[in-house]
């Protein structure tokens, strides 16, 4: 996948970037290595939602990197709020995730770019010059997953996709419920849905399809949140 840049609109601008993951360690380095480019400038970084929400309350950012649990969630339901709340701001997504549904329910939620972290930090730099020229950009090893031989199943819904990992997750139809918001009734049709497109026949088939995929990486644990990385950034002078 050729490197994408930034439209000549943007010329002499620093791209702001603002960095949240709820693991200090690749933070720190994520933040470093930004801060190292002459042209990204790190407003600020978050270890969760909450305090990335008050970050982007009080910077003009034109990227975010976001991850993170906390009062607003993590994984799709993090990108869909802030994607809402913040249209003005670019998603880029930094995910282990080697499943093409998840890839394309981070797009549909509103992701300018998933990058994977097994590619080089430069696919991340580029991700941010490509979602500030209003492009989407995929990284080498995400572009191989999304660009596999469809499946003869249909793809899953994002409201489906986010069912299935928080039950591959290890939560049960009540705690998904609690957790977005929805009738028990709602998520238990949502599961079914998703079992017959991709020709599933009972919960050990689902559980099997989502840990093949690493679904249960995307999001809650029942012990702890192990969200994914995202990158939230905005372009600016």
């Amino acid at each position: 996948m050729p490197v994408l840049t930034c439209s000549t609109r943007f010329a002499g601008h620093r791209i702001r970037v603002a960095v949240a993951d709820e693991h200090p360690l690749l933070l720190f380095g994520l933040v470093e290595d930004l801060r190292q480019r002459a042209d990204i400038c790190v407003v600020g970084s978050a270890t969760n939602s909450a305090t990335l929400m008050e970050l982007l309350k009080r910077h003009a950012v034109v990227s975010v990197y976001a991850m993170a649990g906390g009062a607003h969630g993590d994984g799709l339901m993090l990108f869909d709020l802030l994607r809402k709340r913040y249209p003005h701001i670019k998603l880029i997504a930094l995910t282990s995730i080697n499943h093409a549904d998840t890839v394309r329910a981070l797009l549909a939620v509103g992701a300018h770019g998933v990058v994977n972290k097994a590619d080089a930090m430069d696919h991340v730099v580029a991700a941010l010059h490509a979602a500030c020229s209003g492009e989407r950009y995929l990284s080498p090893r995400t572009a191989a997953v999304i660009h596999r031989p469809a499946a003869a199943t249909r793809v899953l819904s994002a409201r489906e996709l986010e069912v299935v990992r928080m039950f591959v997750s290890g939560l049960t139809i009540t705690e998904i419920a609690e957790r977005l918001r929805r009738s028990k009734q709602t998520v238990s049709a949502q599961k079914r849905s998703a079992m017959r497109k991709l020709g599933l026949l009972n919960d050990a088939d689902l559980i099997r399809y989502g840990m093949d995929g690493e679904l249960a990486a995307l999001g809650y644990n029942t012990l702890r949140e192990t969200p994914p990385v995202y990158l939230d950034l905005r372009c600016c002078a």
